[in-house]
């Protein structure tokens, strides 16, 4: 099997760098290890934090991809979500979303923004005009975006009546959606059901990587909450899954050995963002990668 490089498009982290801490040059080192994982292109998405940390954090994201290629622009996830389900970000940081509210961490390096739809005053338009990615997350409605974040996790679930963004995310051919295949953000039944109703051409397999993934980091601060890890899963001190702590090429073969991977599901992202990247990957029969061309 043959498909286009990995892109990562929601990515907190790995190898202990964390992109709501780290500086260029550690940026710079992540993006050479992951060349080698066959990830081509990365989001480094940043968890909700200060305004004052979050520009900082683009200014050191911006100067490394002008010096290392693969870094396609910003994920922001966070500060406009919904307290409701807020998972472990840190609430004390949440602004309501406005357009000038925005104002205050805007940079046209930002290329996805997560928010709860529910909770708009104005911004969803304010991004669409700039092309900047809506993704409904950490919410419990609906409306008008281009994406679902990491479906069912952090979001109202599926029920038969009112609004569920989960329900949305399956339902709603024109929108893409996220999904977590790691094998502990989403039961396999829910997957099955995922793949079921889902357009094949609109999902995107994510990571939600931690900083903490393939390192020796066993416990961390991460969104202003201590992480604990026991080797399979990351949890905040509460039981709170944080993020995962594989990357894509794990969980792709954890999915293919499940028998619901299909190479679409790599392409969707190149038609998602509108771009293309030279390179390919070369995959045995049990999703094993055996080449990676640049």
């Amino acid at each position: 099997m043959k498909t286009p490089l990995i892109i990562e498009q929601h990515f907190h982290g790995a190898y202990g760098t964390d992109f709501n801490k780290a500086d260029a040059d550690e940026i710079i080192v992540l993006a050479e290890k992951l060349k080698s994982l066959g990830i081509g292109g990365f989001f480094p998405t940043l968890v909700t934090d200060s305004c004052e940390n979050i520009k900082r954090q683009i200014g050191e994201i911006k100067k490394a991809a002008s010096l290392c290629k693969g870094i396609l622009g910003i994920h922001l996830e966070g500060i406009f979500i919904n307290p409701a389900k807020k998972g472990i970000h840190n609430t004390e940081h949440f602004l309501e979303l406005t357009v000038d509210n925005y104002k205050k961490i805007e940079d046209d390096f930002i290329k996805i923004v997560t928010l709860a739809p529910e909770l708009d005053k104005g911004l969803i338009s304010y991004l669409k005009e700039k092309n900047v990615k809506v993704q409904a997350g950490h919410c419990m409605g609906w409306g008008d975006v281009d994406g679902v974040t990491h479906t069912f996790n952090a979001m109202s679930g599926i029920t038969h009546r009112g609004i569920s963004t989960a329900l949305k995310s399956l339902i709603c051919d024109n929108v893409y959606s996220e999904i977590i295949c790691d094998g502990l953000h989403v039961s396999d039944d829910a997957l099955k059901l995922f793949f079921k109703a889902k357009k094949s051409d609109k999902v995107i397999l994510i990571s939600d990587s931690l900083p903490i993934t393939y390192s020796n980091i066993k416990e961390t601060t991460f969104a202003d909450s201590k992480i604990y890890y026991d080797g399979n899963s990351a949890v905040s001190a509460d039981g709170t899954i944080a993020g995962s702590t594989k990357l894509l090429p794990e969980i792709i073969k954890i999915l293919g050995r499940k028998g619901l991977f299909s190479p679409e599901f790599i392409e969707n992202i190149y038609n998602y963002h509108g771009m293309k990247l030279n390179g390919c990957i070369e995959w045995d029969d049990d999703f094993n990668i055996t080449k990676i061309l640049f």
